[in-house]
């Protein structure tokens, strides 16, 4: 119904982080002082939800978490509850840990992060596909948990019903949600790993011989680079901001992306949404909970037109320096650009 959000179930695991920023990252055996601590929740799927309950959309989570009696999971859904987020479809693993990492984060925006997963939480059942996917107009799903996601992502797509799958590590060509996907969103280095080639457009070109879904990678500062209905490889640039923290900025992509197919957009225009989104996030620390509110993106793009963003010339930091496309160093320019 017209005015109705669309409802969009994310699955993945929930993590409890603890970010700390540097000045730099200590030497292996070293020792650094923070400047400051912040506890969050996190997890790609988690940061995704936030972003889209933030940009609009109606949220349900479902995946595993630790024992009900551990205090990283009733940490984790305090803070759910605060955006709105359904859990009902969680999943409590008696015994077990809810994931939790510690994350370095310094000044130019950069994270270094450990993480702890319980691997006996990939061997979570997730209530049946008929309740999981009623009244959604979209699923969206981290490529790591296709063990327990991918039979209801495949009833997904039965049910016409868009799987978009958020990619940050190297996928086996042999991998369920490779096919069950509608939509993989790739990060680079993930993308050129997987098809066993060092060029992005060529390892899209790559995959699409394996998979009908449609293909894209994200490469930070260097925008999106994604296959169109042709087949012709298109370029979706980022918006140049000042990053001062990266760290869930590629979920805010991914999920406002999602979140724009689900609400009818073309693709160019919720590759464009997501890009915007992505770096208000990128501007703010906080992780995934610096997504940005559905009306500063809108804000954001006005003050942004296409023609203008179009023809922007792609810039981005490196040790301090901000350089162009060419590769060239371009000192006078005082902002760099950030899509993760």
């Amino acid at each position: 119904m017209a005015g109705i959000a669309p409802r969009i179930l994310c699955i993945g695991m929930p993590v409890r982080d603890l970010i700390l920023r540097v000045e730099a990252l200590p030497e292996r055996g070293g020792k650094a002082n923070a400047s400051h601590l912040a506890e969050i929740c996190g997890g790609n799927a988690l940061n995704a939800a936030i972003a889209m309950a933030r940009l609009g959309g109606r949220v349900a989570f479902a995946g595993p978490m630790g024992d009900a009696r551990e205090t990283s999971s009733a940490f984790i859904l305090t803070q759910m509850a605060q955006e709105g987020i359904e859990t009902t479809h969680i999943v409590r693993m008696p015994g077990l840990s809810t994931p939790v990492s510690a994350i370095m984060i310094e000044p130019s925006g950069e994270r270094t992060l450990t993480i702890y997963r319980d691997p006996a939480l990939w061997t979570v059942r997730l209530p049946e596909a008929d309740a999981l996917v009623a009244d959604c107009q979209a699923v969206l799903v981290e490529s790591r948990c296709a063990a327990f996601a991918t039979s209801l992502c495949a009833e997904a797509r039965r049910c016409g019903i868009p799987v978009i799958v958020g990619v940050d590590r190297a996928m086996a060509l042999q991998d369920g949600l490779l096919t069950a996907a509608s939509h993989l969103l790739f990060a680079s280095a993930q993308l050129q790993e997987t098809a066993g080639i060092a060029d992005d457009g060529a390892a899209l070109k790559r995959l699409a011989e394996l998979t009908p879904a449609f293909l894209a990678a994200t490469r930070g500062p260097r925008g999106t680079i994604w296959l169109n209905q042709a087949g012709a490889l298109e370029e979706t640039p980022a918006f140049p901001v000042q990053a001062v923290d990266t760290l869930g900025a590629g979920d805010v992509f991914h999920r406002a992306f999602a979140l724009g197919l689900a609400e009818g957009k073309g693709l160019r225009e919720a590759m464009r949404f997501a890009a915007a989104a992505a770096a208000l996030k990128c501007t703010r620390h906080g992780g995934g909970l610096a997504a940005p509110q559905r009306v500063e993106v809108e804000r954001f793009l006005r003050d942004h037109p296409q023609s203008d963003s179009m023809e922007a010339p792609r810039l981005w930091a490196c040790r301090g320096k901000i350089f162009s496309i060419s590769g060239k160093s371009a000192p006078e320019m005082k902002q760099s650009s950030s899509n993760d």
